[in-house]
């Protein structure tokens, strides 16, 4: 019995450290990318942002508002600040306000980051570029909808948002750049080791047939169960990427994988909370079902190009 469990945990450690030396650049390199982007440009991308409304982009605007969101390395909860700003600030040159605008910005923004940008380097140059595309995408999607809709109406209410107090304040820019690196690993940190055990318990005890099976056969069903378990199962962005590497590796189809970066980091809880604040119940269930349907057939359609 004994050596049986001393095989198994020898198993498990030489798993963890293959995982962990294979990932841990990745990390170390997205929050270090992720902290100069929040202390030395996060102003500069805002400012461009804002910046939107003094232009006559029209629908254009949309399309540079779902970048910016992505280049923003802020949270949802410090993205909605500037959104509150931007739409009290009155109307733009054109004459209108732009909630499309707003909710490209803020849609792009809860999918991605600089710095889950540079994690999801791990995944390979594919899974790289569908995730940055689909995101941009989305974005660019929810603020065509608004467009459409509801044109000259409000959409956010950002009346009930209290905006959190600025944790970059320390006059020294190297010493405010090492405190925001430091809140990133414990931010990051317990869920990315997480993300590893949970990957080299899959690897060593789920056959690499159920993964395929399930992710990849059936991709019709396959995208839309990993929308389904991006939901409960996504807690932190770096966390997944193990998960993800491995899926990906027994048998998980791009769609799936696709499917699965969309519907996470949009219904983490945390998202959520701030989404529903600035939504009210009926916009905060339209926001859902259209994260849902966007998720799967961005999985469908990028199946039919990519395996």
């Amino acid at each position: 019995m004994a050596e049986t469990l001393h095989r198994e945990f020898v198993y498990l450690w030489y798993y963890f450290e293959l995982q962990l030396g294979q990932i841990f650049p990745y990390w170390v390199l997205g929050m270090v990318i992720g902290s100069a982007v929040s202390v030395f440009l996060k102003e500069r991308i805002h400012g461009t942002f804002r910046a939107l409304g003094e232009r006559k982009l029209g629908v254009l605007g949309i399309f540079a508002a779902s970048m910016l969101g992505i280049a923003s390395p802020l949270c949802m909860y410090g993205t909605i600040p500037i959104a509150a700003s931007f739409s009290k600030s009155g109307n733009t040159a054109d004459g209108t306000r732009r909630d499309d605008w707003l909710a490209a910005f803020m849609m792009s923004s809860i999918l991605l980051n600089p710095q889950l940008i540079i994690y999801s380097t791990a995944l390979g140059t594919v899974a790289l570029t569908v995730r940055i595309l689909s995101c941009f995408l989305c974005g660019v999607l929810a603020g065509l909808l608004l467009r459409w809709f509801y044109k000259g109406k409000d959409f956010f209410d950002f009346s009930g948002f209290e905006e959190p107090k600025n944790k970059d304040t320390d006059p020294n820019l190297l010493i405010r750049f090492l405190k925001n690196l430091w809140r990133n690993i414990k931010a990051t940190g317990l869920y990315f080791f997480f993300g590893i055990v949970l990957s080299v318990l899959f690897q060593r005890y789920v056959p690499a047939e159920w993964i395929s099976g399930l992710f990849g056969e059936n991709q019709g069903f396959g995208v839309l169960l990993a929308a389904t378990i991006g939901v409960p199962l996504y807690a932190c962005g770096g966390g997944t990427i193990p998960l993800l590497i491995q899926w990906l590796s027994n048998g998980m189809s791009m769609g799936s994988a696709a499917a699965f970066m969309i519907t996470g980091p949009a219904t983490k809880i945390t998202n959520l909370g701030a989404v529903k604040i600035v939504l009210g119940t009926r916009r905060f269930l339209l926001y859902l079902g259209f994260v849902m349907a966007f998720s799967y057939i961005t999985g469908v359609v990028v199946n039919l190009f990519v395996w």
